[in-house]
């Protein structure tokens, strides 16, 4: 064994500690590295735009007189827009098109034109950094993926009804005219949501643009005179990957509070159908409680509990439904709840009280999108509000019996 004579025990402790700290640095900067940061990045970066251009209205004036609250009440922030005309409205939206952009209560079509104008000077940002030599050549390739997702939200009049650039990002997006709509269909998905996740090619149902268009166009198929309308709601901070965070409720607390506020914020007191996948059941159910009287539907698709042993246990008057195709691995993982992490009863359990759907045709733990399959059929016989035509699972063959 090898030994330093005339080392002292304070010395060599010492030693020890620099070279820890030293071997902790060198990680840290080897992470920041493969995840494209630099350990040199422009302070003039703002990390949270959305919380800036929030405190610029809060202390802004319009018209001689002080903007209302920008986290006011939908009914407040409604009444407020209702009082301005066109072109003044049009004004706040370009001054605060992120504020304005994100404001539950605020006019839709106003909402959409906001939005557009958030994304584009977000691709101008991420325009910039793709020629950042302070940034790795990964920073700057994922600066030209964000610049590619923000042009193709801007395209062919997307009706993008949320956008907040920071972190992951959030995004919500419209399908059919939610002005308009008697039926209102929200899609909430499980981990790994954001930004760039929102929409994919391949696989295109798996993702939440893919999952929107097909429960419109099923839901179109439908019943073709209902006026319906589908939300891709990607506007909460969804967990990354299956750690700590996909097994606790935190996320989904703070999910469910937004998921209430889009509800309030509608522009119509229109029904309202939600279609949680996964971790999305999670926020479903922590949301259910507190939803508004006006959601009459709550459907989950491969879920690991919705944070209550039973139907009854969340505490609302919508109709709850679940389906599991016999593929789907979420079955595996444990359905509990010990200290706050798991996620409590397997909703497709019929114990737990739910009514339980067919989801024949889907394949896998994101295959209940995908065109053709009962699963997506059912969905949308659920957003038209023809509950009692859907088909359910053998073991619940009187699932949709005695609903008016």
């Amino acid at each position: 064994m090898t030994s330093f004579q005339g080392i002292s025990p304070t010395f060599g402790f010492l030693q020890s500690t620099v070279w820890r700290t030293a071997l902790a640095l060198v990680v840290v900067f080897v992470m920041l590295a493969l995840t494209g940061w630099t350990a040199v990045r422009s302070s003039k970066e703002d990390a949270n735009p959305l919380a800036t251009a929030k405190a610029a209205w809060r202390h802004a004036t319009f018209l001689g007189r002080p903007l209302p609250d920008p986290q006011g009440t939908p009914a407040a922030l409604r009444a407020f827009f209702s009082s301005l005309d066109r072109t003044e409205k049009q004004e706040l939206a370009t001054r605060y098109p992120l504020v304005v952009g994100n404001m539950d209560g605020a006019p839709v079509t106003l909402r959409y034109s906001a939005n557009r104008m958030a994304l584009d000077q977000a691709g101008a940002i991420a325009r910039q950094r793709m020629d950042d030599h302070r940034l790795t050549p990964v920073g700057r390739q994922e600066a030209g993926r964000l610049m590619h997702r923000f042009e193709s939200l801007m395209r062919d009049n997307r009706q993008i009804l949320a956008f907040d650039p920071a972190g992951g990002g959030r995004v919500a997006e419209v399908f059919g005219d939610l002005q308009d709509a008697h039926r209102v269909s929200v899609i909430v998905p499980g981990v790994d949501t954001n930004l760039s996740t929102f929409e994919r090619t391949a696989r295109a149902t798996s993702a939440p643009v893919g999952m929107a268009k097909a429960l419109y166009g099923a839901e179109r198929d439908a019943q073709p005179d209902a006026r319906t309308a589908v939300i891709a709601w990607a506007d909460y901070t969804a967990p990354a990957g299956l750690g700590v965070e996909a097994a606790t409720g935190q996320l989904a607390a703070a999910g469910a509070l937004r998921l209430r506020a889009l509800v309030a914020g509608l522009p119509t007191d229109s029904s309202v159908s939600l279609f949680c996948h996964s971790y999305g059941s999670v926020v479903c159910g922590v949301a259910a409680r507190t939803l508004p009287p006006n959601v009459t539907d709550i459907a989950v698709a491969g879920s690991p509990g919705m944070r209550a042993e039973s139907a009854a246990g969340l505490g609302t008057q919508a109709r709850v439904w679940a389906m599991r195709d016999a593929d789907d691995w979420i079955q595996d993982i444990p359905h509990l709840e010990v200290g706050g992490f798991g996620h409590g009863a397997d909703p497709v359990d019929p114990s737990f009280g739910s009514r339980i759907l067919s989801a024949d045709g889907a394949i896998g733990h994101a295959g209940y999108f995908v065109p053709g399959t009962r699963s997506l059929h059912n969905f949308a016989l659920l957003g038209v509000g023809a509950i009692s035509s859907v088909e359910c699972a053998t073991s619940a063959p009187r699932c949709s019996a005695d609903l008016a």
